[in-house]
């Protein structure tokens, strides 16, 4: 290997020290391993870095958020059903400034408190989203938003019409699908979601499906493959029932308000 250390090896294989991503390539092209197994293990080796370099940067992070991050780091794609809100990966900062400081007053921080550990919040949040528009291996995203998650409700005019703009821009990568749900929308034999969740897919096959339900407390973390699988077919009803990825593009556009220039 041309290792400094003849020790390394045996330090890796007994989980005392992490690989980081150029000595999982050395010994990808040690043992030869090409093809989709090297591309989930790289995947796995760059995932886990990324993720404990800036978790340390943000040590004041709150536990929900930490859990949301640990879930999607090793994520091979994410599937999103949100209802009141849009959901955290796809937020600007100023509406995710919003959403965290909506709810301070349940969390009995005072108001010095709140304002600066938001912003700290504000930049993991941010930072979490890299996951979306890396340039290598990108993780594949879907959701489906409730129509009334995109109303005026959300934030004021100025910050909602910014949020639109960017759901607007991110519709267009190729690893993100977005679909609205109108609000008259039909979703199979008139069946009703409960609550938003996810469903995440890990770039290690050895690692099962994962559902994460929102709650106001807790979040409920399911990784059963029965539980799982009833929100997987869940997920298929709510996309069949909302708009195309075209149609809610075209949705979007229609929204965002494009300030008239004083000059002209």
């Amino acid at each position: 290997m041309g290792w400094a250390s003849a020790s390394k090896l045996s330090r890796l294989e007994n989980g005392r020290s992490r690989p980081d991503l150029a000595d999982v390539l050395d010994l990808l092209d040690l043992y030869a391993v090409g093809g989709r197994e090297r591309d989930e293990l790289v995947a796995v080796a760059r995932d886990a870095g990324n993720t404990r370099g800036w978790l340390r940067s943000y040590p004041v992070m709150t536990k929900r958020q930490r859990g949301y991050a640990e879930l999607e780091s090793g994520c091979a794609d994410i599937r999103e059903y949100a209802t009141a809100s849009v959901p955290g990966l796809l937020q600007t900062p100023d509406y995710a400034r919003v959403r965290i400081l909506s709810s301070r007053a349940l969390q009995q921080l005072d108001a010095v408190d709140a304002a600066e550990t938001a912003e700290t919040e504000v930049a993991a949040r941010v930072a979490r989203q890299g996951i979306l528009t890396r340039p290598a291996d990108p993780t594949r995203y879907e959701a489906v938003i409730e129509e009334t998650a995109l109303s005026g409700r959300g934030g004021p005019p100025s910050v909602m019409r910014d949020q639109l703009a960017h759901l607007r821009r991110l519709a267009e990568l190729p690893n993100i699908t977005l679909r609205v749900l109108p609000g008259d929308a039909t979703i199979g034999d008139r069946y009703l979601p409960h609550t938003p969740f996810s469903i995440y897919r890990f770039a290690d096959p050895a690692d099962p499906e994962t559902v994460a339900v929102e709650a106001l407390g807790n979040d409920l973390v399911l990784s059963e493959k029965p539980s799982v699988e009833r929100y997987i077919v869940v997920f298929s009803w709510l996309r069949e029932a909302a708009l195309s990825p075209a149609d809610s593009l075209a949705w979007l556009s229609a929204r965002v308000v494009v300030p008239v220039d004083a000059s002209d």
